[in-house]
Formats: structure tokens, sequence, C-alpha cells
């Protein structure tokens, strides 16, 4: 676990130039249950839109909430378009969330999603937003969460965006371990069908409409290898019942390929990129795919 939190220490480096704004993070107590213990704050730009979008945004392992808030660009796209960002924080020594217990892994089983959805449900009430626009977004651990998330609470999120992720349940271990080493050197391969059942799991007897999904994974990834971003796609292209072959595939960057599945799936790769993957400009794709660029 060390090696995971010293590598991702270096987010806290991108760092982007604030834009003016009087809006504040504001830290929020007693939300809802929270059985780990997470703490909440909350982005809620000057403008706000109508009924807003509700944005969950996932911090990395070392970090927290207010490090992601300054080191993204997703207020400053709030203040743009109006939306509520809700930041997470663990609180445990290693500042990871828990992708890996069997409690994280089913729908209200426990642990930090419950808290996690916790904090959804408040922002609706508080500011008001709209419950057809909730979105999830991380890097990292908190992209590993984003997977979880969106397995455990599709009736909640409309999309995610997971930054250098892992499949839904990868990290799943039986032992208290928070850290799986095979699932991290990309060396659990599944079928795309048995990686969508085990989504389909966390919310069995599930049958509504499953969460659009944004995968991202640089190639020199070394900390949650590329394997991994292969595995995502099969995971959530077969949730959604579509095909593995891409039905569109194109290079917005010359380093990036994007292959698109649908409209549901969207899964870009960076060559040569390694884990700290989340650079300028990513947040806004992210934004675009969600639709919060529209007020």
């Amino acid at each position: 676990m060390f090696r995971i939190a010293l590598a991702l220490a270096v987010l806290l480096g991108l760092v982007v130039t604030p834009q003016a704004s009087a809006a504040t993070l504001v830290e929020v107590t007693n939300f809802g249950p929270n059985p780990s213990n997470l703490r909440l704050h909350v982005y809620k730009p000057d403008r706000v839109a109508a009924r807003p979008a509700i944005l969950l945004a996932v911090h990395y392992c070392t970090g927290s909430g207010p490090d992601f808030h300054r080191g993204a660009e997703f207020g400053r796209l709030a203040d743009q378009y109006g939306f509520v960002i809700v930041y997470p924080s663990v609180t445990r020594a290693d500042k990871c969330f828990d992708v890996s217990s069997p409690r994280a892994l089913k729908r209200d089983g426990g642990s930090d999603p419950v808290g996690l959805n916790s904090m959804v449900r408040y922002a609706l009430r508080q500011y008001g937003g709209d419950p057809a626009r909730v979105y999830v977004t991380g890097v990292s651990s908190g992209a590993m969460m984003t997977n979880v998330m969106v397995a455990n609470y599709p009736d909640v999120f409309q999309a995610g965006a997971a930054f250098a992720g892992v499949p839904e349940g990868c990290f799943a271990t039986n032992d208290g371990s928070t850290w799986n080493s095979e699932c991290a050197n990309g060396r659990v391969l599944k079928t795309p069908r048995q990686w969508g059942d085990i989504a389909r799991s966390a919310y069995p007897g599930y049958t509504g409409k499953r969460p659009r999904m944004q995968l991202w994974h640089g190639t020199q990834d070394d900390i949650l290898r590329y394997p991994n971003f292969g595995e995502e796609v099969d995971q959530w292209t077969n949730v959604h019942g579509l095909s593995t072959t891409p039905t569109s595939t194109d290079q917005p960057q010359p380093n990036w390929t994007r292959r698109r599945y649908s409209d549901k799936v969207e899964a870009y790769s960076l060559q040569g990129v390694g884990h700290n993957l989340m650079a300028s400009g990513m947040a806004l794709r992210a934004i675009q795919f969600f639709g919060l660029d529209r007020r």
C-alpha cells in the first residue's frame, strides 16, 4: 500500500490556477449514515443552476477531498456550468477508499459506499439537486470507487468517469487486506460475462437502466497496470449488453486513442502515460460526457 500511496502523492502537484470566485469548500457533518467515518466537503458555486446536477468527486490514495478540489479542474468547471460537487475524504490512515471488502461490494452492505451515497442524497436535498443528473468520477482509488458506486447504486448515478482504475470487484479480498497485488498488476483476467456478472451481483435483481461509463488509462501505468483497462471495458460493455468491438475509434489528441461502444461506454487509452494521468482538459472531457457542459 505504501507504494501506491507514494506514487499517488505526486497528484498533489497537479494544481490548476484558481479561478476568481467567492465560493469555497464547506465541510458538512451529520449528512446521514456513515459507517466508516468519512468526511464531507461540498463546493457550491456562486451561480448554481436551477435544480443543479450533483457530481461526486472521489480522491486518490494519500489525498483528501480538499486536495482533489485544489488539484483538479472540476471546481472551475462547476463555476462555469453551475453544478454542485460533493468531495468525500477518507479518515483511515492510508487515505484509500475501501473497494475490497465484501461489505463495500454490495449495495448498502456497509463501509465507504454507504457514506458516499448518503453524501449524494444530502446534496440532492440541501441544494434542490436534480436526481436525474447525478454523476461520479475519481482518480486511482477514486476511480476504483467510481466503478463500485455505479455497480452498487445504478439507480442513483447516470454516468461515471474512472481515471486509472480497475474493474469493479477486481480488488476483492476476504482476509481484511485492502490491497490486491494480483489485480493491481493486471493479472486478474476474466471474460466479459464474468466481469458483468460481478458488477450485476452488487445489486441482485436490479433490472433498470445502467449508468454510462467513461474509462481512462495510461499504457505505462506502473501502479494499476494497463491490462486492467481492457478488463474494465469488458465489464461495462457486458453490463450494457454491448459487443467488445468498438462502434467508432478516433484520436482526439496525438497520444490518445478513444474507443466508443454505442453511446454507453467511452474508453481513452493514453500512449506512454503513467499512473498520474489527470492532466489539463481531461476533467472537461468527463463533464462533456456527462452532459454537464449545459446548464
